[in-house]
């Protein structure tokens, strides 16, 4: 007799059928697992027995054969530990192996048989949901298993727990769907005093979804102006919710099996690898780039990013994902996220301050800013100064408007545009400005006549490429936006065009 039991693999976030199949013959005494298992799955044999013997059961002396179909399928994780589990003690007679038959199963045994929580719940429990099938996985893990919806989620404190409720001597109650607080006390612009200019281009980009990229002297606020970007942003709305948890859970950083309502924000350090970053690793896993699909990406000091790593960010920003080549398979993740980067002038960080300034001044602020290459620069909506605050700024009281005002227009912003592309075929469907691309962009984003002379006048002196053309107007769309206006108009065009990236300390390159 082989016993069967359905677990998943996961390929990116996509959900791949496996089937644990456990036989137990004549021959002699041993407990080999096949089917491409990395460590983590050839180990499981161990806590496999650990578990049942915690529960009384000892194996029987005779040849037990684990295979994880299909073979030719590389095995990850310890979540094979419950399937394989539940496969040998319906070899055993122990469960009925039919009714495993319904249900996907995913899990770590500890060696006590109590079930600890694996990555990957959410996915596997919508897979299961396409496929008409009850999820059983851990406790802690069942909140974010019932989110799938309409399917049984038998969530189990232990093995001990599966086995009795299968017996009929105990009875698991279906867990509840769970949702992840919102933080206590979101920062407030009213703590940034000056800065007008910087605050409206946050805003700006909080309302369209924009790349911002600011540059200033060492304490100036660029970092302080980023962490304030999420309290300006809507939160996810359901389907959004559930794909960026998705991401979350391959990547084990559900907490508690929690969704996920606000947007992420994620500000890796500099020294962070370009596997950290873009995904990837020995077992790929989901990098920071994915990490904050659908929320902000903020890299401070960017230039003293390593040059490749930053390189590798091309693509995911203008494809919306990203993808890790390997020789088995290629793992694709989403990335739509909206970058803010902050860097200083130059290495010392005091470019416009002649007493402050190094000895190398202005050259070494070309070659500081060198660093990041133009194609990169070019994937950026807006550039902005972000000049150093004045003693007078700061003796001032803190500003009237807060980020609660600031969030209303961002949101009546984003309500325009979401019923804007409401109307578009499934295909195209996207979600903010910053996506604006092709012909949507020339139907939805083009200026009135005045708008359009000046901005073909400034392509040409800005020496404007293709995308940079493209990016002014979707830009100048949300402008728009932000007063309510159908129209692009010359004024929108006019502030757009003032964000592109301009050399500080008036032409250091002597043009």
């Amino acid at each position: 007799m082989v016993a069967r039991v359905r677990t998943v693999a996961f390929s990116g976030i996509d959900v791949l059928e496996v089937e644990a199949q456990v036989t137990i013959t004549s021959g002699l005494i041993a407990f080999p697992v096949v089917g491409l298992p990395d460590k983590a799955v050839a180990e499981s044999r161990e806590r496999v027995r650990a578990a049942l013997a915690a529960l009384g059961l000892a194996l029987p002396p005779r040849r037990i054969t684990v295979n994880l179909a299909p073979a030719d399928l590389i095995k990850e994780g310890s979540h094979f530990d419950l399937p394989i589990a539940l496969g040998l003690l319906a070899a055993m007679e122990v469960l009925p192996a039919e009714e495993l038959q319904g249900y996907v199963a995913l899990g770590e045994l500890a060696l006590d048989g109590s079930l600890l929580p694996v990555a990957g719940v959410l996915p596997a429990a919508m897979g299961a949901a396409a496929s008409g099938h009850g999820v059983i996985c851990p406790a802690a893990s069942g909140g974010e298993a019932a989110w799938a919806g309409g399917i049984e989620v038998l969530a189990a404190p232990s093995l001990l727990a599966l086995v009795n409720h299968f017996k009929g001597t105990q009875v698991l109650s279906q867990p509840e769907p769970r949702i992840a607080e919102a933080p206590p006390s979101p920062l407030d612009l009213k703590d940034i005093k000056g800065q007008e200019t910087a605050k409206r281009a946050l805003e700006v980009a909080a309302a369209g979804g924009h790349n911002l990229l600011m540059i200033g002297p060492p304490g100036s606020g660029k970092s302080m102006l980023a962490a304030r970007l999420p309290g300006l942003l809507p939160p996810l709305d359901p389907a959004e919710a559930l794909e960026v948890s998705m991401i979350h859970s391959v990547a084990g950083l559900l907490r508690e099996g929690r969704l996920m309502r606000q947007r992420p924000f994620r500000d890796p350090h500099h020294s962070a690898s370009l596997a950290a970053l873009v995904g990837g690793g020995q077992r790929a896993r989901p990098g920071e780039v994915s990490l904050a699909h659908l929320g902000v990406l903020f890299l401070d000091e960017l230039p003293e990013f390593q040059r490749a790593t930053l390189e590798a960010l091309r693509q995911p920003l203008e494809s919306g994902r990203t993808t890790v080549a390997r020789v088995q398979a290629h793992v694709t993740y989403p990335a739509r996220v909206q970058l803010v980067a902050a860097m200083n002038p130059c290495r010392c960080g005091n470019l416009d301050d002649a007493a402050l300034a190094c000895g190398r001044a202005p050259r070494c602020a070309l070659d500081y800013q060198s660093k990041i290459s133009g194609p990169l620069f070019d994937r950026i909506d807006l550039h902005i100064d972000v000049p150093a605050v004045r003693p007078a700024d700061l003796a001032l009281p803190p500003p009237a408007e807060g980020s609660a005002q600031v969030a209303a227009r961002v949101a009546a912003a984003r309500a325009r545009q979401t019923a804007r592309y409401a109307r578009l075929p499934e295909d195209r469907r996207i979600r903010t400005n910053a996506e604006l691309d092709g012909q949507l962009l020339d139907e939805l984003a083009a200026p009135d006549s005045d708008g359009k002379r000046l901005l073909m006048d400034a392509a040409e002196r800005l020496h404007l490429s293709a995308r940079g053309y493209h990016r002014v107007l979707r830009v100048a769309r949300t402008l728009a936006d932000l007063e309510a206006s159908d129209a692009v108009r010359r004024i929108h065009v006019a502030e757009a065009l003032s964000y592109r990236r301009v050399l500080l300390s008036g032409e250091l390159s002597g043009r």
